[in-house]
C-alpha cells in the first residue's frame, strides 16, 4: 500500500468520527437554547404578564391601586437584591466544583415548586403571592447565571452572538406559546371547563411550573459540563477577591457599570409595565394580549439583532436598542389609552431581546473561561442590583406622587448614560485580556 493510499484510508476513517462531533455540538446548542424556551414561561407569564395583574386584583381588595403598585415594586426589589448577592457566591462554587448543571437542576426544581404553589393561593392572600413569587424568582435568577455561563460550552467566540440571540428568540417563542394558552384559559374559562378567570389564572401558574421543568431536561442531558477549576479559597472569599480584581480588567468593569445602568431601565419596564397599566385603567385583556404580541414580534427581531451584530457591531446594535427604550419611556409617560400600551409593546418587542442577547454574548467574550460561572454571577448581580434600584425608585415615586406616571421618567438617565458608557468599552482589548486568563 502506498503512502498516499494509507493517507486516504486515514482520512476516510476520520470523516465518520467528525460527523458525530458536529451532531453532538448542534444537539448541545439546541438543548442550551431550549432552556430559554423553558424558563421564559416563568419570565413571561409569572414575572411580566399574569401574576402582576392577578396580584393587583387580589391586593386591590384590601388596599389602594397605587399602594399595590408600590408593594409589587418593593417585593421585586427585595427578590432582585437577594438573587444578585447570592449569584456570584453560587457561581464561584460552581466554577471550583465543576457542578454547574447539578446546581442549576436544584434551582429549577425549587423554582418550579414555588411557581406551582402560587396556584394554591385564593382570596386576599397577596402576601403569600409575594413570598412565593420572591422564592421562585430567586431560583430563576440565580439559575440563569449558571445557564448563561454554559454559553461557551456550546458556542465558540465566532458563534456566541448568534447562539445567544437564538436562545433569546426561542425563549420568546416558548414563552409566547404558553402565554397564548394561558390567555385563552383566562379569557374563555367556561370553554375549558374552568369556573372563572381566577381559576384559569391559578391553572396558568401550574402550567408554567410543568413547562419550565419538562423543557429544561434536554440541557441536563446534552450540554457538556465544563471542568471545574478546583482548589482555591471558599466561595465567599473567592467572590470578594474577584470583586477586588475587577479594577485590573477595565473593559469588563466598564461594561458591567454600563450594563447595570441600562439593565435597570429594561428590567423595570418588564416588571412594572402591567402593574402600571392596571393602575391607569387598561384592562386585563389588553395588558396580556399586548404582551403576547411582544413574544411574537420579538423572536424574529432578536434573530435580526444577532445577524446585524457582525457587520454593525454589537455595541452599536445595543445602543440603537437603548435609543428605542428612551422613546418607549416617553410614550409610557403619555400613556392613557389601550392603543398606547399596544404601541409601547411593539417597540419593546423590537428592542428588548436584541439588547439582552448581545449584552450576554459581549460579556461572555470578556470573561476568562475558568471564572465563567462566577463572573456571570457578577453579571447577574449587576442586572439584579439594577432591578433593585429601578422598581424601588419606581415604587417610591409612585407612592410619593400618588400615581406611577411620573415614576416612568426616572428611567431615561439610565438608558442614556448606559449607552454612552457601553460605547467606551474596548471589546477587542477585553477579549484579548480574557484569553490570557
Amino acid at each position: 500500500m502506498s503512502t498516499g493510499d494509507a493517507a486516504d484510508d486515514r482520512n476516510a476513517a476520520a470523516v465518520p468520527s467528525a460527523a458525530p462531533n458536529v451532531a453532538t455540538r448542534a444537539a448541545a446548542e439546541r438543548a442550551w437554547c431550549l432552556y430559554d424556551w423553558a424558563n421564559s414561561a416563568f419570565a413571561t407569564s409569572v414575572v411580566a404578564a399574569i401574576l402582576p395583574v392577578y396580584f393587583a386584583a387580589v391586593a386591590s381588595r384590601t388596599m389602594a391601586p397605587n399602594e399595590a403598585t408600590a408593594r409589587w415594586g418593593f417585593a421585586s426589589a427585595i427578590a432582585m437584591l437577594a438573587s444578585g448577592l447570592l449569584g456570584p457566591v453560587v457561581g464561584a462554587w460552581a466554577d471550583r466544583s465543576g457542578r454547574r448543571k447539578p446546581l442549576l437542576f436544584v434551582l429549577v426544581l425549587i423554582g418550579c415548586l414555588c411557581t406551582a404553589a402560587l396556584a394554591t393561593v385564593h382570596g386576599a392572600g397577596w402576601m403569600t403571592l409575594l413570598i412565593g413569587f420572591g422564592i421562585a424568582f430567586l431560583a430563576f435568577a440565580v439559575g440563569n447565571a449558571l445557564y448563561d455561563s454554559l454559553l461557551p460550552a456550546v458556542a465558540g467566540p465566532e458563534d456566541m452572538h448568534r447562539v445567544s440571540a437564538r436562545g433569546f428568540a426561542w425563549g420568546y417563542i416558548g414563552g409566547g406559546v404558553l402565554l397564548a394558552i394561558n390567555l385563552a384559559w383566562i379569557l374563555m374559562p367556561k370553554r375549558f371547563g374552568l369556573a372563572d378567570a381566577d381559576a384559569a389564572t391559578r391553572l396558568s401558574f401550574a402550567s408554567v411550573a410543568i413547562w419550565w421543568f419538562v423543557f429544561s431536561i434536554p440541557l441536563f442531558r446534552q450540554v457538556p459540563e465544563p471542568p471545574g477549576a478546583g482548589g482555591g479559597p471558599n466561595p465567599v472569599v473567592q467572590t470578594l477577591r474577584t470583586l477586588g480584581s475587577l479594577r485590573r480588567r477595565p473593559e469588563l468593569l466598564t461594561f458591567l457599570i454600563a450594563f447595570w445602568l441600562y439593565s435597570d431601565g429594561i428590567g423595570t419596564v418588564i416588571k412594572m409595565a402591567t402593574v402600571y397599566g392596571s393602575e391607569i385603567g387598561i384592562g386585563r385583556t389588553h395588558l396580556i394580549g399586548a404582551l403576547l404580541m411582544v413574544q411574537i414580534i420579538a423572536a424574529p427581531a432578536t434573530i435580526l439583532f444577532g445577524r446585524i451584530a457582525r457587520p454593525f457591531g454589537p455595541q452599536r446594535a445595543v445602543a440603537l436598542g437603548l435609543l428605542g427604550y428612551i422613546g418607549i419611556t416617553g410614550l409610557g409617560f403619555l400613556m392613557s389609552k389601550p392603543i398606547h400600551f399596544w404601541l409601547i409593546a411593539v417597540l419593546v418587542a423590537l428592542f428588548q431581546g436584541g439588547t439582552q442577547a448581545l449584552s450576554r454574548s459581549m460579556f461572555a467574550s470578556l470573561v476568562p473561561r475558568r471564572q465563567m460561572a462566577e463572573l456571570f454571577g457578577f453579571y447577574s448581580i449587576s442586572e439584579k442590583l439594577a432591578g433593585v434600584v429601578g422598581p424601588l425608585l419606581f415604587g417610591l415615586v409612585a407612592q410619593w406622587a400618588g400615581a406611577g406616571r411620573y415614576a416612568v421618567l426616572t428611567l431615561v438617565p439610565f438608558f442614556a448614560i448606559g449607552a454612552w458608557m457601553l460605547m467606551r468599552v474596548d471589546l477587542a482589548a477585553g477579549a484579548r485580556r480574557a484569553a490570557e486568563g
